[in-house]
């Protein structure tokens, strides 16, 4: 979606001029020119003009926020450039059209539109490896190739994936895809055609996209089908592997995980002709599932081990309320329990009667795939360990997304984080850690988990949190949830408040956590006291 996709135009001509006197600080103004939707911001004495929608699904940046000379989105977090419209933030990996603005007196007017142009300008230094090779054509793999091209880097890319038709748009393979409200067409996050455009050479499938090994001191890496590559600095982006049930029945052509969107298409197929579904695990993955085949017509049962969904992610309160919300669509659920064996017709249960199931789909977690990086003599702890540029052990391997284990200073220790707008952070971080940025990575962690009509936004990384303070109201949808550990908030889930949950990610990602705590709203808050 592109920045001027608004189907109805409204707010001031901006091309006729609105009074710069009138404009507030920082605050976006919706407005039009040339008949497109734009957003105008003063910064200080600057004005700058960008297309009023974010690249990535479209969401309004006039209700976002604005930090120095960028802009975020509402929706899930998009960063851009105000000067040159470009994607400095994913998961927006599109750049947006920007304008030129004049000043005529005592008005501001949007001119003349235009691309961004700034990774035309860059330089890229002698030093830059000549030839890049990314195992792991996913998120991060697909954000790095992205950054490398806006950076201005013209060596040679190539990367590699087992999955066709290679980097797709995974969070939607249990959202909406799923659910049939999405085509496909929405899935690819580059075509063949636009990876030709950038000069990549992509090798999706067998047996050229599968590598048998890496040999660190030769820098090569050997093809399945014995192609050979060499590399000066290479990406791991091998991402996780969905864990499977160890129970009887578990490989039965009904039982399902999901991953890759030919995992989708599978499940997609066989709910055309189900008529009752189990999902195996309440994860954020298993409950999206869940809405997904509620929106198919089929009736569909949870089973999980835990008291009460998500609480260990999101605390008892928010998880009994999305537990609340799916049981009213229609979602049973089997808590406290296990599948002991899975037959043609039923699940069967460790507690419990058997349920009746013609389609199981199992989402309980992934495993990050790390033979290759092992067998490579790469540090292995629960994932690649990596530093806090995303470098591996050794100099000329990075490693990113749900691979990559990272040290986190709000925590305190190293993290490895499953989150689809992480994995293409890191991987925009290690383009230009390869290009010669010796920034470390600092990103705030943020997902966003959609179940009917509610979106949770989540922002920050709270393991082992002590404390849960609710803000707002759960049960109209209208609240923020802070989690705390040693009088610390380490993470936000906001319900239906997009400004508020940018706001904490501003401040998080300057390391302000007094800040953090200043943005949320004290007058509407209630404690539920230590877990």
């Amino acid at each position: 979606m592109g920045g001027g996709d608004a189907k109805e135009l409204t707010g001031p001509d901006l091309a006729a001029g609105v009074a710069f006197d009138e404009l507030t600080e920082g605050t976006p103004l919706l407005g039009h020119a040339g008949g497109e939707a734009v957003v105008i911001v003063k910064v200080g004495d600057d004005v700058h003009a960008i297309g009023a929608s974010c690249t990535h699904y479209g969401g309004p940046l006039a209700e976002g926020l604005v930090v120095g000379h960028t802009i975020r989105c509402p929706w899930h977090h998009a960063c851009f450039d105000l000067k040159t419209g470009e994607a400095i933030g994913a998961p927006a990996l599109a750049d947006n059209a920007c304008y030129d603005v004049a000043r005529a007196g005592a008005l501001v007017q949007v001119r003349t539109k235009r691309d961004a142009s700034a990774a035309k300008k860059r330089k890229v230094p002698k030093s830059a490896p000549k030839a890049i090779v990314i195992i792991g054509a996913g998120a991060a793999g697909a954000a790095c190739v992205e950054m490398l091209r806006k950076q201005g880097y013209a060596g040679t890319i190539t990367m590699i994936g087992t999955e066709e038709p290679g980097p797709v748009d995974r969070p939607n393979l249990s959202k909406d895809y799923l659910a049939g409200t999405a085509p496909e067409e929405w899935i690819p996050l580059g075509s063949r055609e636009r990876y030709a455009e950038l000069k990549v050479e992509l090798l999706v499938g067998s047996p050229d996209g599968v590598v048998t090994a890496i040999d660190p001191a030769a820098k090569k890496v050997t093809l399945e089908g014995g192609r050979t590559l060499a590399y000066d600095a290479l990406l791991l982006a091998t991402g996780g592997e969905p864990s499977r049930l160890s129970v009887e029945g578990a490989t039965l052509p009904h039982v399902h995980t999901l991953r890759s969107l030919a995992d989708s298409r599978a499940i997609i197929e066989k709910a055309k002709t189900a008529k009752r579904a189990v999902v195996v695990g309440a994860s954020f993955i298993g409950l999206e599932v869940a809405a997904a085949l509620v929106a198919r017509g089929l009736e569909v049962h949870v089973v999980a081990p835990e008291p009460v969904p998500l609480a260990r992610a999101l605390g008892e309160a928010l998880g009994a309320h999305v537990q609340k919300l799916h049981e009213s669509k229609g979602v049973k659920f089997h808590l406290g329990t296990t599948p002991k064996a899975v037959t043609s017709a039923a699940v069967l249960l460790a507690k419990g009667e058997p349920i009746d199931a013609d389609l199981v789909v199992v989402g309980v977690g992934v495993k990050p795939r790390v033979a290759l990086a092992e067998a490579a003599g790469l540090r292995i702890d629960n994932g690649i360990v990596v530093d806090e540029q995303l470098r591996t052990s050794d100099p000329a391997i990075w490693a990113a997304g749900d691979v990559a284990r990272y040290p986190d200073p709000r925590v305190g220790d190293h993290v490895r984080i499953e989150h689809w707008v992480v994995a293409e952070r890191q991987g925009q971080h290690v383009a230009r850690a390869m290009l010669g940025s010796k920034a470390p990575y600092h990103d705030t962690p943020f997902f966003w988990s959609a179940h009917y009509d509610l979106t949770i936004s989540y922002v920050g990384h709270a393991p082992g949190y002590e404390s849960v303070e609710v803000f707002g109201s759960i049960d109209n949808n209208d609240a923020a949830v802070a989690f705390r550990k040693a009088g610390k908030t380490l993470a936000v889930a906001t319900l239906h408040r997009d400004r508020l949950s940018l706001s904490v990610d501003a401040a998080m990602e300057r390391n302000d956590l007094a800040g953090v705590d200043a943005v949320l709203p004290v007058s509407r808050r209630s404690s539920l006291g230590f877990m």
